[in-house]
């Protein structure tokens, strides 16, 4: 064919297997489980098990998510020997995506099951050498008991490699109640997605067709500065590592909108490009929709293609990279599935994303990817709970300059030099802020990239965005997270009686009417969409201690002068005085509020 592809030959057969009865296998009777189990990623199950092998599997296992590693079905039957008595501990070596998105719910099943389980010991990612190929691969320990207990959480923080392949590590050690996330301290996956900030985000556009791709020679042939409508239809492409280090410079066709007819008509060269280099790969792909819809993109984000209308830039992160940066870009720009993209061309939002208190919160709430362990971020987790701040229009303006200068001088030392990458940047920077001496190459990318300057613009930046949440610029990550997890419980409180601080109201909630909240005097962009604005005004009481705790922290942190506890207790609705003068009592003990003469408290 024109592609010089293969293509597979549709008159070739391959029996196709039924497993009948299929079921768990019988494991034996055993105080302890210990265990290797194979290495499966879940995008390779497939090839590796076969389709009817592993339909019968999924089909045996429905409570293993389906984009779960094949390790995790033997971590789910040990999990569930422990509930039923049938064993006392397991210990298994497993990838370190244990610790992603879709493998957390399978141990939160667990850890929150009846009865409970618990993380006695776990290493989240460790060095490790496949035995089949010498693949330098990341693993992850974990041991696990019924009942709710402490474990050691163990972190490597300095590895190097051995000439047999073995590995020398150094490790620190922590003890704590270990989290899904193989983490202790503050649990930042307790927090809920918050309606503020729905339809905000989306992972970037899932092409299924390498020939959607092309580059800016092979667009000119297809039409595009020549035929006036194609020049809309063929976009900037973005990837992950255009962002993190250099950009290909490669385009997108994008004829999402258009059924194939109109295409043939209006854009035959487009049409025969996409025909001979995108149907025959669509046409055997399981997911009818993308078979049937072949010059479509596989996934168009359809829902999200909305928010950005009328804007004339948008945010974007890579879905997995060493240093969590974000940048603008034009609307038009098609950000793929190796990116997240955001729908704002305010630059506030940029500075709080790319603020110290973000990128914190994105660390601890993300998982990790691959060899280098680099971080990855999970929309679901690092941006759909995350609490933006109620700032000032001064501290929103303060935000966006830096925001602005912050975006504007790395283009413009990348445009200068154009093989300066974010990651050469960051690096750089990261050594600077540890005081590390710079060898050769990095004293020159601290040149051309104006890394001092850089690192100022970013201490500015977080300096504002902290006093917008009412937090000292020196606030350890420690803090930092427990005032975000206590601030998303006050806004899920907020927004269960009606009131939903909207990022774009007038996008989000057109037909609603804004108003201000009583939390503060700088509470901005709240939508009040209850019945009685009266009863909206204040916050639900919750009904928990905790969550008490929670919301008192949070609404302290709102007040631009100290606060009693008479005060506070007006911003819930049924909340007693001296219930509250007891919770501050606590968190002054804790270290999380301070006390002042006069029976006032500040946040700590």
């Amino acid at each position: 064919p024109v592609t010089g592809e293969d293509v597979p030959d549709e008159t070739a057969r391959v029996p196709l297997l039924r497993y009948v009865n299929p079921r768990p296998a019988e494991w034996p009777d055993a105080d302890f489980i210990v265990g290797n189990p194979p290495y499966l990623g879940a995008r390779t199950n497939r090839l590796a098990l076969g389709n009817e092998y592993l339909e019968a599997l999924r089909g045996t296992y429905p409570d293993v998510p389906e984009n779960c590693d094949y390790v995790m079905y033997w971590w789910h039957r040990a999990a569930q020997c422990l509930a039923l008595g049938k064993t006392m501990r397991f210990g298994l070596i497993t990838t370190n995506s244990i610790s992603q998105a879709f493998c957390r719910r399978l141990l939160e099943h667990h850890l929150d099951g009846t009865p409970p389980i618990s993380f006695r010991f776990a290493i989240p990612d460790h060095p490790w050498v496949d035995a089949a190929d010498g693949a330098a691969i990341r693993v992850a320990l974990t041991v696990c008991e019924v009942g709710r207990s402490d474990g050691l959480l163990q972190n490597v923080t300095a590895e190097r490699g051995g000439k047999d392949g073995e590995f020398t590590v150094e490790l620190d050690s922590a003890t704590g109640s270990i989290h899904a996330n193989l983490t202790v301290g503050v649990d930042v996956l307790s927090a809920v997605s918050l309606e503020a900030n729905a339809g905000m985000s989306c992972v970037g556009y899932q092409l299924s067709g390498q020939g959607f791709a092309v580059t800016a020679d092979q667009a000119a042939l297809l039409g595009r500065g020549r035929i006036a409508e194609l020049d809309a239809r063929i976009k900037a492409l973005i990837s992950g590592s255009d962002i993190t280090r250099s950009p290909r410079g490669e385009m997108a066709i994008d004829l999402f909108g258009l059924d194939i007819a109109d295409v043939q008509a209006r854009f035959p060269e487009v049409f025969q490009w996409i025909y001979d280099r995108v149907k025959p790969e669509r046409d055997h792909n399981n997911r009818a929709s993308v078979r049937e819809r072949w010059w479509i993109f596989g996934e168009a984000r359809s829902t999200f293609r909305p928010a950005l209308a009328g804007l004339s830039r948008v945010i974007a992160t890579s879905l997995t990279a060493k240093h969590r940066t974000f940048a603008f870009f034009p609307a038009g720009t098609v950000c793929d599935s190796t990116t997240v993209m955001f729908a704002f061309d305010d630059a506030y939002f940029l500075g709080v994303l790319s603020s110290r208190v973000h990128i914190a919160w994105a660390l601890s709430a993300g998982a990790h990817l691959g060899v280098g362990n680099d971080p990855r971020y999970t929309k679901a987790r690092c941006f759909d709970p995350f609490p933006f701040p109620t700032a000032t229009e001064a501290q929103q303006t303060r935000i966006r300059d830096l925001a602005e200068r912050l975006d504007t001088h790395r283009k413009r030392q990348q445009a200068q030099h154009p093989k300066l990458t974010f990651t050469d940047l960051y690096n750089v920077l990261e050594k600077l802020r540890a005081g590390t001496p710079l060898n050769a190459k990095e004293q020159l990318t601290h040149e051309h990239g104006l890394v001092t300057v850089l690192r100022q613009l970013h201490d500015d930046l977080d300096a504002a965005v902290a006093t917008a949440y009412a937090l000292p610029p020196t606030a350890s990550d420690e803090a930092i997270l427990t005032h975000l997890c206590a601030l998303n419980a006050q806004r899920a409180a907020e927004e269960r009686t009606g009131i939903i601080r909207h990022l774009r109201p007038a996008f989000q909630n057109p037909t609603a009417t804004a108003t201000q909240t009583t939390l503060g005097t700088d509470a901005t962009n709240a939508t009040d969409t209850s019945a009685s604005a009266k009863l909206a005004a204040k916050l639900a009481w919750p009904k928990t201690l905790a969550e008490q705790a929670q919301a008192v922290r949070a609404a302290l942190t709102t007040f631009a002068a100290p606060a009693d506890a008479g005060a506070l207790a007006k911003t819930f609705k049924g909340a007693k005085v001296d219930r509250i003068e007891d919770i501050l009592e606590t968190l002054a003990s804790l270290g999380q509020a301070r006390a002042l003469p006069g029976a006032k408290f500040v946040s700590a």
